[in-house]
């Protein structure tokens, strides 16, 4: 059999877009990510499991790491990789970037796409596949009267063709690959000009989509729904139990192997690999005071689903938050953000679980979560707890369907043939 192809995945988060990369037959070089619980997170699930194909360096210490402090320390043997890794992947922190911040140009995690380039320019992988928010493919406004700044995705597009990759991007809709929430994103996917690229890899991605759904038992003509999604995690017709994993008394869970069977393709799909008696970690509902269930129950019952409250709804229910949306059962979800309390449960008065928005996300039920829950005050900005882990990660599904592609260009039909040495 021929060797697998190999990556290397830079701001990996907890790993969902390693996990669909290793769920598609790629080989795990190294991943970088500077939260110890997000990284706690990938090195559980995909390094040191047995699941899949990881061959860490034995240079590189498995743990979490700064970019920079990287960069700086392992230079040389980033070099000695040279030519000899077939893709890096990963995901700049996006928060300049996206629409739901304040979109600050000069927000200094925007020039972390620049550390990526400078990896890029040591290693000289065959390609490249970067994931971002939409606003990252949009301009910055300025002034009235001045015009609107260059959107950053040109900017590094003109950065990468100078050091020899031919880069194209697209905003894809995740639910069109099978992830129960629109989820709309930002994909740039790049190859070294040396490599002969007969067929444009967005093109083959559509083309293919189809296919990639059946093989999952997955819709082809509709979106997954998030009912379709989560309904086998309602807290009706279950068992109630202490939660298993929180370090705070008081929490209760679903039963997960208990109540009526509810099942769709989509579950049937996350709860493979899960043995009999399995119980999946972040089940922990929440505990909401008296009145905000009651405020709750009267937004399902007033409000429009699948849609964020108007700014006259939030003063109508005393909500101070600028964004809170009620699912629609029957629609794919709102986009995941790393705020629980930015979206309620479609038919029961409260936030979703880490587990339901895991799901949404398309996480296997297999997939354990590290570190706290929450985290609020001073430490906000030092942690990475689970809710934030799963809304800052790549959908894994999206990750797969993006990676089988992509493995077609080296081991299937259109393979990339190198032309020149690397420069």
């Amino acid at each position: 059999m021929p060797n697998p192809p190999t990556f290397i995945d830079l701001f990996a988060g907890c790993g969902g877009l390693s996990l669909g990369l290793l769920q598609a037959g790629w080989k795990g070089v190294f991943a970088i990510e500077r939260s110890p619980d997000a990284f706690s997170s990938l090195r559980h699930n995909l390094v040191d499991s047995s699941r899949f194909n990881y061959d860490w360096p034995e240079w590189l210490p498995k743990t979490d790491h700064d970019i920079e402090v990287f960069l700086s320390d392992y230079k040389k043997n980033l070099t000695d990789l040279r030519g000899n890794v077939d893709l890096i992947a990963g995901g700049p922190p996006c928060q300049g970037f996206s629409p739901a911040g304040k979109r600050d140009p000069n927000d200094p995690r925007n020039r972390l796409a620049e550390k990526y380039i400078e990896v890029v320019n040591i290693v000289r992988p065959k390609f490249l596949l970067m994931e971002n928010v939409r606003g990252f493919n949009s301009p910055f406004s300025k002034a009235v009267g001045e015009e609107a700044s260059e959107p950053y995705s040109e900017i590094v597009k003109a950065r990468l063709d100078e050091i020899g990759y031919e880069v194209e991007f697209r905003v894809i809709k995740s639910s069109d690959y099978g992830v129960p929430q629109l989820r709309p994103r930002f994909i740039l996917i790049a190859h070294r000009k040396d490599l002969k690229i007969e067929e444009p890899p967005f093109q083959r991605l559509v083309k293919r989509r189809q296919g990639f759904l059946r093989s999952r038992g997955l819709p082809t003509e509709k979106a997954v729904t998030v009912r379709q999604a989560i309904c086998d995690l309602e807290v009706s017709g279950k068992y109630m139990i202490d939660a298993t994993d929180s370090t705070v008394r008081g929490f209760k869970q679903i039963d997960y192997n208990s109540g009526p069977a509810q099942s769709s393709s989509f579950i049937r799909l996350m709860r493979n690999e899960v043995g009999r008696g399995y119980v999946p970690n972040s089940l922990r509902l929440p505990r909401h005071r008296i009145e905000i269930k009651e405020r709750f129950t009267t937004i399902l019952s007033e409000c429009a689903r699948g849609r964020s409250l108007s700014s006259e709804d939030r003063e109508r229910y005393g909500i101070k938050k600028h964004a809170i949306t009620p699912l629609d059962p029957n629609r794919p979800s709102a986009t995941i953000t790393t705020l629980p309390d930015d979206i309620l449960h479609y038919s029961e008065p409260r936030i979703l679980t880490a587990r339901e928005m895991a799901r949404i996300q398309s996480f296997p039920d297999w997939f354990t979560f590290c570190g706290p829950y929450t985290t609020g005050g001073k430490r906000r900005k030092l942690t990475c707890p689970r809710y934030t882990q799963v809304g800052n990660a790549v959908p894994p599904l999206l990750g797969s369907a993006l990676a089988e592609t992509l493995k077609s260009y080296i081991c299937g039909s259109g393979t990339a043939t190198r032309t020149t040495d690397v420069a």
